[in-house]
């Protein structure tokens, strides 16, 4: 009597197991492969950035497909060259001002927070949660290594190109690997969250320009120096939702200490009008139509995404949160659930899956 030979159960749990190890395996491998990820999402939106502008020239200047595509990269890099060109050239002297100044302030305010035994412990907490997160490692990662920076940035736009060139080929690679039965969900999906992610650039391109314009000017009155490139900072630090514009403040609060109490009050007013503005008026008329999603949620989850990707997962951390919402709607509420929500409009890129003859027979 072999009673302890393998039977019919012993291998589907042994299967199980090498299962469940392989989904480990990924999933570790998917880890420490954070900072790749990082870079071909952003490759990814970088993509979709090139499309929605080749779609205004196609739809105002009636270009050709392949024209309006062209014509889509070549403003991509012409905005990145300009951005490179106002840090670079235009505003070199208040940059290197805003560099060179920001060490000593945040060293001057920590020591008059630390006169008293409250900011002192404050101070303290602050320093050693700091020097133990990921952030500050990324952030001395970029100081040590300015080359690795600047090759991100360059397989970011790289990746941006190649993805943007033809879409379709890697669209339809990923649904490949998606059962046939399931296809057309996770192709709504795929096809919801590209349309909700254009609709959102647009709205943070909006965000961005009025927000770094209207704190540019306001700290050019108030006096501050550097007010352009604060601006400019400010502008693109709305990107990331809350923590951007919150940790861009900081450099213009101290470069207005240097000033005087006037330029202080200036900034602090300009920032909370500014802000005011932003999120009363600006913020809820072009974000209508994208995605709701409450500001608690919102924080907790930038936040949470910048732990485990650290800084460049922080960059990317609102365009992240609008992809996992809109999948959970998509996905699951619509598909699982069976919610009554619209999907966005498009062209089918894989035929769905063949009858078998005998259905066929019968439905003939």
């Amino acid at each position: 009597m072999k009673r302890l030979a393998p039977d019919a159960e012993d291998a589907r749990f042994i299967r199980r197991v090498l299962i469940l190890l392989t989904i480990a395996a990924v999933v570790a491998a998917l880890i420490r492969a954070g900072d790749l990820l990082i870079l071909a999402f952003g490759s990814m939106l970088g993509a979709i950035a090139i499309h929605a502008l080749a779609d205004l020239y196609r739809h105002h200047l009636r270009a050709p497909r392949k024209l309006a595509l062209g014509l889509g990269m070549a403003t991509a890099l012409g905005v990145i060259g300009f951005l490179g060109w106002l840090f670079g050239v235009a505003f070199r002297e208040q940059v290197d001002i805003l560099v060179t100044r920001l060490p000593g302030i945040l060293d001057q305010f920590a020591a008059w927070a630390s006169k008293g035994a409250v900011g002192a412990k404050l101070v303290d907490a602050v320093r050693s949660a700091y020097a133990g997160s990921q952030a500050a490692q990324d952030v001395g990662g970029l100081a040590r290594g300015a080359g690795e920076l600047a090759l991100n940035a360059l397989l970011l736009l790289v990746g941006a190109i190649f993805f943007a060139a033809d879409p379709k080929v890697y669209e339809r690679g990923f649904l490949l690997l998606i059962p046939p039965s399931n296809r057309a969900a996770f192709e709504d999906a795929l096809f919801d969250t590209a349309s909700t992610l254009r609709l959102w650039l647009r709205a943070q391109l909006i965000q961005m320009t009025t927000m770094g314009v209207a704190v540019g000017i306001g700290l050019w009155i108030a006096g501050v120096p550097s007010a352009a490139a604060l601006g400019l900072l400010a502008g693109l630090s709305e990107f990331i939702p809350y923590i951007g514009p919150t940790a861009a403040m900081l450099p213009a609060l101290g470069l207005a200490a240097t000033k005087g109490t006037g330029p202080i009050i200036g900034t602090l007013v300009t920032y909370a009008v500014v802000r005011l503005i932003q999120s009363n008026a600006i913020t809820p008329f072009v974000t209508s139509r994208v995605v709701a999603i409450p500001p608690a949620m919102t924080l907790f989850v930038i936040i949470g995404i910048g732990y485990v990707f650290g800084l460049f997962g922080l960059f990317f951390s609102a365009a992240l949160l609008v992809v996992i919402y809109t999948l959970i709607r998509s996905l699951y509420l619509r598909d699982v659930l069976g919610e009554d929500i619209p999907r966005a409009e498009h062209q089918t890129l894989l035929s769905p899956p063949e009858m078998p003859r005998e259905s066929r027979g019968r439905l003939d």
